[in-house]
């Protein structure tokens, strides 16, 4: 079955990089409508005629620092996608509408979590239509420099990560997880987008960075964590780019039936290895799953109960 939300949510916050005010509404969607997202301030503009939709999908992402960054065929944008992406995702909702007054999503706490609670407090509700995935049926990958992301046949979601930071307070991390079974809420929901303070400096001098506080990512140098409280669990940055995977994952339409393998990967990898996918003849298909597969996708069973786990 698919799922939506029982009734629309708001969300209020700022832009991470614009440091702009930005409110965002989470709305029901019909059966097979997929995630679309809406600038409902285009939309408002009578003077402008673009269209303001712009659907979730990895071919209506283009190139970006730092972030994952949608465009429709007329100019619209709205980055910072991810964080959403993956709370839909790891929640199991199939069908939204998500519209923006602004030109990026907003970043409250730098993790999917406050998303992930609010979504549980509305209630999801099931949907009379069939459960479809993207099944990885042969292998492919990705290679820029000594970074790499690989997608390839599994029973379920499986994420497997490794990151490598000189920064002694990140360092070197693995870790691999089935996303089965409400394990993007328990394990992956809180943890926080990251940074180094260099890169801080440097990105606000190229007008990036202007929403970023402690409050809303983990700030370190060299081996200290300069945000208050420091990590929340010691792994928190390779979770947390396993988090962005998830998000820039379900960017194919659809839950992924796969394993992905990412070695200092980032958003645009995952795209690429997307991409690289779709245009691999037999890699891939579209299938719709009988009941016990799809009680292995991410969302399957979620409650609040996964939640509390990682508070």
């Amino acid at each position: 079955m698919q799922t939506t939300l029982a009734t629309s949510v708001v969300f209020n916050g700022v832009g991470l990089h614009s440091g702009a005010p930005v409110r965002m509404v989470i709305s029901p969607a019909s059966v097979n409508a997929g995630v679309t997202f809406v600038r409902s301030d285009v939309a408002a503009d009578v003077a402008d005629d673009r269209s303001a939709e712009i659907p979730a999908r990895w071919d209506n992402v283009v190139p970006s620092q730092l972030c994952t960054l949608m465009r429709n065929e007329d100019g619209v944008t709205l980055s910072t996608v991810e964080h959403i992406m993956a709370a839909l995702a790891g929640l199991g909702v199939t069908n939204a509408v998500i519209s923006v007054d602004g030109p990026e999503i907003p970043i409250l706490d730098g993790s999917a979590a406050p998303f992930v609670e609010q979504l549980l407090q509305a209630g999801l509700s099931q949907q009379e239509g069939p459960t479809r995935v993207l099944k990885v049926l042969k292998a492919v990958e990705v290679e820029q420099g000594d970074a790499r992301a690989r997608l390839e046949p599994a029973d379920t979601l499986e994420i497997d990560f490794h990151i490598d930071f000189a920064d002694e307070a990140i360092g070197v991390q693995d870790k691999r997880l089935s996303m089965a079974n409400g394990a993007f809420v328990r394990e992956l929901s809180d943890c926080r987008t990251f940074c180094r303070k260099s890169d801080v400096d440097v990105m606000r001098e190229n007008g990036l960075a202007l929403g970023g506080t402690f409050d809303n990512a983990v700030v370190v140098d060299g081996d200290m964590v300069l945000s208050p409280g420091g990590l929340r669990r010691d792994d928190e940055p390779v979770r947390h780019k396993m988090l962005d995977a998830l998000g820039d994952l379900y960017l194919a339409g659809a839950p992924v039936l796969g394993r992905y393998v990412g070695e200092k990967a980032g958003h645009a990898m995952t795209n690429a290895l997307l991409r690289k996918l779709f245009a691999t003849k037999g890699a891939w298909a579209y299938v719709t799953v009988d009941a016990t597969t799809a009680a292995r996708l991410p969302g399957a069973g979620v409650s609040r109960f996964d939640l509390a786990v990682c508070a």
